[in-house]
């Protein structure tokens, strides 16, 4: 009997040993349930030719076509990535609507005896519950905003306040992107769809009486735009303030970028898309600090320069949202352990008030 999806967080609770994708490497590429595998029923190529013949020639052909290539590839996937399932084996399947792929990729694997099921409604189902915790409805628990100029480890310092016990969302790392021109990570960003699930499922695990703490943002995170519903709760709410040296934050970027600074052809034509904004002498000191590898100088100019008055004037309108603040003399990481635990207790101190 098809499984029917009401919440987000009653994913984790299905009593299933795997869930398994059999639409197209494409369609899994750009948004999944987390933690499925992709065992597809039609290939990229498959999937657009029984298309063709579906809407060309008539159903029939395309289904006929479309059932021998589905078995073709349930027989591919049954002798390698299934070939260790036990005998009591327990795989969730879904497709795009729940319809024939999923059902025609589950009846072959119950005909062996695992005991298979599809999702009612397939991945559209799913997609709709992450629209609605997304869209539909107010941001679920109190946000705080750990606010600060460029280079001041605020990504690091995420994960040691959440060993403290306060809930975090890393955007960023759901983003994979650092916030700026320099933010590009290895591997690319994931499609909007895919940002959005991971926000949504981790939106889910929120204790909606205890506040989450979010590192300050623009509305968008290289080209992944944030749900106006967080946004808004961004926008609204309360914001610890961190400060500290100039050269402490510039040799901390001269470290945390060092794929960048490895990759002279790069970093020039980065700094290059900075030239409309900039006067050009300055811009040709960049590229001379570039090409004689002075890290630390050629970020402190760019903090000094480009990106600090630029997120002075990104949170001039939430000056008043300022909660607390916290001088740190360097970024060491004595340091940022010692400013977890104080901007834990922060949190503790503003959710209390």
């Amino acid at each position: 009997m098809p499984v029917t999806l009401s919440h987000l967080s009653a994913l984790a609770g299905l009593p299933f040993d795997q869930v398994i994708d059999v639409r197209s490497p494409a369609e899994f590429a750009e948004d999944h349930i987390p933690g499925a595998i992709n065992l597809p029923a039609l290939s990229n190529e498959e999937r657009a030719r029984v298309g063709t013949i579906y809407t060309q020639v008539n159903p029939f052909e395309a289904r006929k076509i479309g059932a021998a290539l589905v078995a073709r590839n349930a027989a591919r996937a049954l002798e390698t990535t299934l070939a260790d399932r036990p005998k009591g084996y327990r795989p969730l399947v879904y497709c795009w609507r729940g319809g024939q792929r999923s059902g025609s990729f589950s009846i072959i694997l119950r005909q062996i005896g695992w005991q298979s099921e599809t999702i009612d409604g397939g991945y559209r189902a799913f997609r709709r519950l992450v629209q609605k915790a997304l869209y539909d409805a107010p941001w679920p628990a109190p946000v705080v905003v750990l606010e600060g100029n460029t280079g001041l480890a605020k990504t690091a310092l995420l994960p040691r306040i959440a060993a403290e016990g306060v809930q975090v969302i890393d955007l960023e790392g759901l983003a994979n992107h650092r916030g700026s021109i320099f933010g590009p990570m290895p591997g690319g960003q994931p499609a909007q769809k895919m940002f959005e699930t991971r926000l949504a499922m981790a939106a889910a695990a929120l204790d909606p009486a205890q506040p989450v703490l979010v590192e300050g943002e623009s509305s968008k995170i290289g080209r992944i735009n944030l749900p106006p519903a967080l946004w808004d709760a961004m926008k609204a709410a309360p914001r610890i303030e961190l400060t500290a040296p100039l050269t402490a934050r510039a040799g901390y970027i001269s470290r945390s970028y060092a794929e960048i600074t490895q990759d002279p052809a790069q970093l020039r034509e980065t700094l290059l898309r900075l030239a409309p904004l900039h006067p050009r002498d300055r811009v040709e000191d960049w590229l001379t600090m570039g090409q004689s590898r002075d890290w630390p100088a050629l970020a402190a100019s760019l903090m000094q320069h480009h990106y600090d008055p630029r997120y002075a004037r990104q949170r001039g309108p939430f000056a008043d949202r300022i909660a607390a603040r916290i001088d740190l003399p360097d970024l060491a990481g004595a340091t940022l352990d010692q400013t977890a635990r104080c901007v834990a207790a922060m949190i503790g101190q503003i959710s209390a008030a």
